[in-house]
């Protein structure tokens, strides 16, 4: 499997490209390719090529470009997932596992049970850290799109800038106060064309918040009576969305 790079101002056949300094330092000095080695670039908006390793230096390196190259092909409903801010590392974790099974943009939220101080979240780096785990995922997993981590907000903020056709919030195993329906429910209807996905944090979705996102035209939708950990959450109900819209069937993606 060839060695696959972010160059965002990817040409077309023929032409060269420079990459950027962290790419390159990737290229030469984590993976140690040489000139004339073979690689893909994609430009993170679908885009994918091949081509030549043309020069090597310190944080440097240009590749030429010699042909097509075929992506991993993307989700058929474009799912934002609305992530509750998770303590430690367990961001990274949904991160990097939401964009290796398609997600299109992710959305830190401030919920009222996560342990995160706004400030300091915001002062931290972490979204750019975020935004470069969603790089290295997407290059491990074949996609050309680079899904966009963005800054964190309240859960009021992110219902009324994010619309979609479905919003979806995932019920834990518990008493809401509107009662949860299964995923396989919603195979009777007819796949939208995005979504949003709203996961809580380690302590669940506030009664007032069940209330804000429902009020907004969010579904409850259950997993089971399982309690998952919060880190894992995300994925599993992507995963089982997924199923029910046909995007792991091999012969719905043609």
């Amino acid at each position: 499997m060839h060695a696959r790079f972010h160059a965002p101002d990817l040409v077309t056949d023929g032409g060269v490209v420079e990459l950027p300094p962290d790419e390159a330092d990737h290229l030469g000095r984590v993976l140690r390719l040489r000139v004339g080695a073979e690689v893909r670039l994609f430009d993170g908006r679908g885009r994918e090529r091949v081509g030549l390793v043309e020069k090597v230096e310190r944080n440097r390196a240009v590749v030429r470009v010699t042909g097509e190259a075929t992506p991993a092909a993307e989700a058929s409903v474009s799912l934002v997932l609305a992530q509750a801010v998770l303590k430690g590392d367990a961001m990274d974790e949904v991160v990097r596992d939401s964009v290796m099974v398609g997600v299109s943009a992710i959305v830190p939220v401030l919920s009222a049970r996560a342990e995160v101080d706004p400030g300091r979240l915001r002062a931290s780096g972490r979204v750019d850290r975020w935004q470069r785990i969603a790089l290295a995922s997407v290059k491990q997993c074949g996609r050309a799109v680079l899904p966009r981590v963005h800054a964190p907000r309240t859960l009021d903020a992110c219902l009324r800038e994010f619309e979609a056709p479905r919003r979806y919030l995932l019920a834990e195993p518990r008493l809401f106060l509107t009662a949860p329906v299964g995923v396989r429910t919603l195979a009777a209807q007819p796949p939208p064309a995005s979504a949003l996905l709203l996961v809580g944090p380690e302590g669940g979705w506030t009664d007032e918040e069940v209330v804000l996102a429902t009020l907004a035209g969010c579904t409850p939708i259950t997993l089971g009576p399982r309690t998952l950990r919060a880190a894992a959450a995300a994925l599993v109900g992507m995963t089982a969305l997924q199923c029910v819209w046909g995007d792991l069937d091999p012969a719905a993606q043609g």
